[in-house]
C-alpha cells in the first residue's frame, strides 16, 4: 500500500459495500487511515478452554464437544436447538433466526467440532447463544484465541469487523517510519506499522492496553503531531513583526488610581508579562488564569486601558450576554472619566443600534467594545484592533478564537482568559503554542467558603439552613442541573424546586435557566443583585462572571452530577464581599463513588488549581469543563490522565529537534497528514 492509499475511502475494502461503507461513516470511519486508528477497546480471550463440568457463567469459553440431538421447534419464533456433550457433561446450542439446513451443515451429529462464545445458563442447563465461532478440530486453528474488540458499530457484526481489518491491516508494511531508528530503540518502541498491527491483531490481552508499547508509540506520535503544529505556529509568529504599543509610565499609574482597589502582587507580575508582549515587536498570544474571583478582569481593563491610551481600539469578548452586560457596565464605571467610547455589542440590540455601533468600528469612533458572539460575525469590522480580550475562552471552539483573531491585523495581540485553573499536561495540550500567565492569589484574603454536605433526603435540615441565613440577612443560590422534569434521571429540576421554594419561604424567590428570553434572565438577574429577589433558583447559567457580593450562600442540588472544576467555579459565586460564606452541596442516594471522591476534595481544599488535577484524574480528559471545544475532539488516541509523561517528552523531542534544526514540517508532512494535522496549518497560512 502507497501512503496516498491510506486517505482512499473504505469503501476501496473487500466486502465494504454501501449499506457497511454508511455505517463505518456514522461512526467517523470515512477512509483507510480513519479505520487503523479506531483501535480496539479490549480484547476478547478465547485461550479458556473448559471441559463441560467446569463451564463458568458468562465468561467466554471455548469447547471441544460432539453435536448428540437436535431440537427443531415447530413454531418460527422458537430456537433451534442443538444438544452437545464430552465425556464430562452436556450443553445445548441455541440459534436464532438460522435454518435447519445450515445448523446441520455446521454441526454434523458425533462429530468433534470447536465452538467458541459466552457461556448462559437457563432452566439448570448451560447453553451457548448463536456462538461466535464453530470450526471442524482440523480447522481449530482458525480461532483467533486473542481478538481485538471495538466500540460496536450498529448493524455490523464483529466478525465482520475482524474481516475488514484482516483484510487491509497486512497492507501497511510499505509505509515508511519517520522516527530515527536511535529514538525508537531508546524508547523500546516498536516502528509504526508494527505497532498498529500488533492492536488490531494482539498476541496478549495486554498488548491493546493503554500502557502498552504498542499503544504509547501510537499514543506519542498524535501528541507529537500536536507539538509539531505548537512549533509551526510560533515560527510563524516569529516571523510577524508588529508596531508596538506605546506604555506610559503615566498612563499605568493614573489606572492603577482609577481602580477601587490595590493589585495583589500576582496581579502585578500577570501585568507586567502582558505589558511587555504589548509594548514589544511580537504578537501576543498570552492565556491569562486564575482562579475564580482571582481578579482577572482588573488586569485585561489596565491591559485594554492602555491599549486604547496607544491609539488602539479593544475587542473584548465574552460568552454569554449576562456577562457581556456586567462587564461593559463595569468597564462604563471605572472609566467613567476617561472620554471613552464603550460599547456594547450582541444580538439581543435592537437592530438599529447594532448597525449603528458596527458602523462606528468601522470608523475608528469606538474605543472599547464589549460582545457575545456578534463580535466575530463577518459583518462586524474594525478600523484599527490592537487588543481582543476572550473571557472564559473554553466556551468558544478554536474556529471562532480564529475567526476573531482575523478580525484584526499583525497588530493585533490577544489575550485568553479562563477562570477553570488548566493542570499542567492541559496546558502543555492546548496552548503550547501560547504565553501562561498565571494569579495564584485572591484579592480577598480575609474570607473564606464554608463547603458543608448533606443527603437530599433531608429537606427539612436543608430548609432550617437556608432560613437561618436569610435572617442573617444573606441572598442564596440554589443550583439545579435540569430545567424540566426528566424521565430518565429522576431529578428535582429548577422550575420545580422554584415553586417549592416559593411555597415555603416568606422572601422573593428568582428564576433563571438558559431556556429563559435574555430580557427575563437579565431583569430577574438585576432583582437579585439589587436585593429585591433574596434566593435565586438556576441552572449552571450563573456558573460563569455573576458578581453579587451580597450573595454568601450557595445551594447545589444533585452535586453528583457535576464535575470537580464546575462545581468549584459554582461554589465561586460566593464568598466575594467581605462575609464568610457558605456552600452545601445536595446529594442523591445513589451516588457513586466518584461523587463522594468529589465531594471530599471540595471540602478539603478551596485551591482551584489542586481541583483541577484531582478532576482531571477523577473524570478523564475528554469530561473535563473547558477543554471539550465546542463539537471538536483534540485526540482520538492520546489519553492526558494517562500519558502525561509522553506529553513532557514529545515537547522535550520537538525541542531537540529544533536545536538540530531539522525541518519539522518537511521531515514529518507524513504524520502530520494521518492525524489531519495539515489541516491546521492550512487555516493558519490563509489566516
Amino acid at each position: 500500500m502507497k501512503f496516498e492509499d491510506l486517505f482512499s475511502s473504505v469503501k476501496k475494502i473487500k466486502g465494504v459495500g454501501p449499506i457497511i461503507s454508511k455505517k463505518l461513516s456514522d461512526k467517523g470511519i470515512e477512509n483507510k487511515i480513519d479505520l487503523f486508528l479506531n483501535l480496539p477497546t479490549g480484547a476478547i480471550d478465547r485461550r479458556f478452554c473448559p471441559k463441560l463440568d467446569q463451564l463458568e457463567v458468562g465468561v467466554i469459553s471455548t469447547i471441544f464437544v460432539r453435536p448428540v440431538k437436535y431440537t427443531i421447534p415447530r413454531f418460527r419464533n422458537l430456537p433451534n436447538r442443538v444438544t452437545c456433550k464430552d465425556e464430562y457433561g452436556s450443553i445445548d446450542i441455541i440459534f436464532f433466526n438460522s435454518r435447519e439446513s445450515y445448523i446441520k451443515q455446521i454441526l454434523p451429529l458425533n462429530e468433534e467440532v470447536v465452538i467458541s462464545g459466552k457461556v448462559g445458563f437457563y432452566k439448570n442447563k448451560y447453553q451457548m447463544t448463536n456462538p461466535d465461532y464453530i470450526q471442524s478440530i482440523d480447522k481449530e486453528k482458525d480461532i483467533t484465541k486473542i481478538m481485538a474488540k471495538y466500540s460496536s458499530v450498529a448493524g455490523i457484526s464483529p466478525k465482520t469487523i475482524q474481516k475488514i481489518y484482516k483484510e487491509e491491516i497486512g497492507k501497511l508494511k510499505d509505509i515508511g517510519e519517520w522516527h530515527s531508528q536511535d529514538f525508537l530503540k531508546k524508547m523500546a518502541w516498536p516502528t509504526w506499522y508494527d505497532a498498529i498491527y500488533n492492536l488490531h491483531n494482539p498476541i496478549n490481552v495486554s498488548d491493546v492496553n493503554k500502557e502498552s508499547k504498542f499503544y504509547q508509540r501510537l499514543a506519542f506520535d498524535e501528541i507529537f503531531s500536536n507539538f509539531l503544529i505548537f512549533s509551526e505556529i510560533k515560527k510563524r509568529i516569529k516571523k510577524l513583526i508588529k508596531v508596538s504599543k506605546v506604555i506610559n509610565d503615566d498612563n499605568l499609574l493614573r489606572i492603577k488610581k482609577i481602580l477601587p482597589f490595590t493589585l495583589t502582587e500576582s496581579q502585578q507580575v500577570s501585568l507586567k508579562e502582558i505589558l511587555t508582549d504589548i509594548s514589544s515587536e511580537k504578537k501576543m498570544l498570552r492565556v491569562l488564569q486564575g482562579d475564580v474571583g482571582s481578579g482577572k478582569t482588573a488586569v485585561a481593563m489596565i491591559a485594554a486601558y492602555l491599549t486604547v491610551k496607544s491609539g488602539y481600539q479593544v475587542a473584548f469578548l465574552c460568552p454569554t450576554e449576562l456577562l457581556a452586560k456586567q462587564h461593559f457596565l463595569l468597564f462604563k464605571k471605572v472609566l467613567e472619566n476617561e472620554n471613552f467610547n464603550i460599547q456594547l455589542l450582541t444580538s439581543k440590540i435592537k437592530v438599529s443600534e447594532q448597525v449603528d455601533t458596527r458602523f462606528q468600528l468601522s470608523q475608528n469612533k469606538i474605543d472599547i467594545v464589549v460582545g457575545t458572539h456578534s463580535l466575530f460575525q463577518e459583518k462586524t469590522t474594525f478600523n484599527n484592533l490592537g487588543l481582543i480580550v476572550i473571557d472564559e475562552q473554553h466556551k468558544f471552539g478554536v474556529q471562532q478564537r480564529i475567526n476573531l483573531s482575523l478580525k484584526g491585523s499583525v497588530n493585533t495581540d490577544v489575550l485568553l482568559m479562563t477562570a477553570t485553573p488548566i493542570p499542567r499536561t492541559l496546558i502543555l495540550t492546548n496552548y503550547g503554542d501560547m504565553d501562561i500567565s498565571t494569579i495564584n492569589e485572591k484579592p480577598f484574603n480575609n474570607t473564606t467558603i464554608n463547603t458543608l454536605a448533606k443527603p437530599a433526603e433531608k429537606m427539612d435540615d436543608v430548609m432550617v439552613f437556608l432560613k437561618k441565613r436569610l435572617n442573617e440577612n444573606d441572598q442564596v443560590y440554589w443550583v439545579t442541573p435540569l430545567i424540566e422534569e426528566s424521565e430518565k434521571l429522576k431529578l428535582t429540576p429548577a422550575v420545580k424546586r422554584y415553586e417549592y421554594l416559593k411555597k415555603k419561604l416568606k422572601v422573593e424567590v428568582g428564576l433563571v435557566h438558559g431556556a429563559m428570553k435574555s430580557e427575563d434572565k437579565n431583569k430577574i438577574m438585576e432583582d437579585f443583585i439589587s436585593g429585591k429577589i433574596k434566593v435565586i433558583v438556576s441552572t449552571t447559567v450563573i456558573e460563569v462572571g455573576i458578581d453579587n457580593q451580597n450573595a454568601n450562600t450557595m445551594i447545589i442540588e444533585n452535586c453528583e452530577r457535576f464535575g470537580l472544576s464546575q462545581l468549584h467555579q459554582l461554589r465561586g459565586r460566593v464568598g466575594r464581599g467581605k462575609e464568610d460564606a457558605h456552600c452545601l452541596l445536595l446529594y442523591s442516594k445513589n451516588i457513586g463513588i466518584n461523587g463522594k471522591k468529589r465531594i471530599q476534595i471540595l471540602k478539603s481544599s478551596l485551591d482551584g488549581f489542586y481541583i483541577s488535577e484531582e478532576d482531571l484524574k477523577l473524570r478523564g480528559f475528554g469530561d473535563i469543563i473547558g477543554y471539550k471545544q465546542s463539537g471538536e475532539k483534540d485526540f482520538i488516541i492520546a489519553d492526558p490522565a494517562y500519558h502525561s509523561d509522553l506529553f513532557q517528552l514529545a515537547k522535550e523531542e520537538i525541542e531537540n529537534l529544533e536545536n538540530k534544526d531539522v525541518k519539522l514540517e518537511e521531515h514529518f508532512s507524513q504524520l502530520l497528514k494521518i492525524f489531519k494535522k495539515d489541516r491546521v496549518l492550512n487555516i493558519i497560512d490563509t489566516g
